[in-house]
């Protein structure tokens, strides 16, 4: 159903273009785009459904080298089976058995021309009251239980309230741990203590793991904050990619990456964000930045923040 679709793992292609090379036996994750919109490709590269907005972008990227060292390589793009694809990195070719974490970025998943439009053809939407009383019958006002429906603008405002990206700037979009199958019920985690929980357990309770991606975090951030392409677009609905694994001997492995353009919009000529100021509607502002630092203070805290409520720590 469509009320489980927004940008959550879809599916897992069980084989990768490495499984024939070295016989590695690891599930491909999807963690972003509808079902289908990845192939394997050859030599550690995978093929992802083209979209003209993200073919773009990742051409820019191409020229910027800073956000080169954060994102997937692209080798262009590819037509097969009359579709056509952008050729990139494998990012989980590195990796034995790897745990992956898709943590969407930003305080709002939705682009400001997606709430004008919406609001231009204001129409009372009976699915998505639906959506809405499956997770809180006493969110809907009086009118809308009365009509049954609620309009677009109101339902996307809700749904960012609902997790984490309204207050902390990011949101857990999907895991799957090396040994078991894709988890996608992130939807309301919302606190700094449940969002520590989750990815705590999603470590493992590694410190090694916890250091490596706290310095891959912070060297992403320090990234970002110099680069050009950044600083003039609207991010919106892009993800970073955490990857750890460890081996049955030697050290951990741990990688982050940012993932997924297909929001990504160019600004107005000579205008630029700083991704941390409030959005306010007309400024474009994303809350990527306030994001980031959420996630990098939390990870520096990780192991000092206390469990929810009536919850117990797992065993590490």
């Amino acid at each position: 159903s469509a009320s489980r679709s927004w940008g959550l793992i879809k599916q897992v292609v069980h084989w990768s273009p490495f499984v024939q090379v070295y016989k590695k036996k690891y599930p491909w994750v999807q963690l972003a785009g509808h079902s289908g919109a990845f192939k394997p490709c050859d030599n550690g590269t995978i093929l992802k459904k083209l979209t003209e907005k993200e073919f773009i972008c990742l051409t820019r990227i191409l020229d910027d080298e800073h956000m080169v060292a954060i994102t997937p390589k692209f080798h262009g793009k590819v037509d097969k089976d009359g579709n056509s694809y952008v050729k990139l990195q494998d990012l989980l070719a590195e990796f034995d058995n790897p745990s992956v974490c898709d943590i969407k970025m930003g305080t709002r998943t939705y682009l400001e021309e997606e709430l004008m439009k919406a609001r231009e053809k204001l129409t009372m939407r009976k699915d998505m009251y639906e959506k809405m009383v499956k997770v809180d019958q006493n969110e809907p006002t009086e009118e809308e239980h009365k009509f049954k429906a609620v309009t677009k603008p109101r339902y996307m405002q809700w749904r960012e309230r609902l997790s984490s990206t309204a207050t902390l700037g990011f949101r857990i979009d999907g895991i799957k741990q090396a040994d078991r199958d894709p988890d996608k019920n992130f939807k309301t985690v919302r606190t700094t203590a449940e969002v520590a929980y989750v990815l705590r357990n999603h470590i493992d309770h590694k410190e090694e793991t916890r250091l490596k991606l706290l310095e891959r975090l912070k060297e992403i951030r320090g990234t970002l904050e110099k680069s050009k392409f950044f600083a003039a677009h609207e991010v919106i609905g892009s993800s970073l990619l955490l990857v750890h694994d460890q081996p049955e001997e030697g050290v951990a492995r741990a990688n982050v990456w940012m993932i997924d353009f297909g929001k990504t919009t160019p600004l107005e000529e000579n205008r630029t964000l700083d991704h941390r100021t409030l959005w306010e509607e007309g400024n474009r502002e994303d809350g990527y930045l306030q994001g980031l630092d959420n996630l990098i203070d939390l990870f520096e805290n990780l192991s000092n923040i206390d469990p929810p409520e009536g919850l117990e720590e797992e065993a590490g």
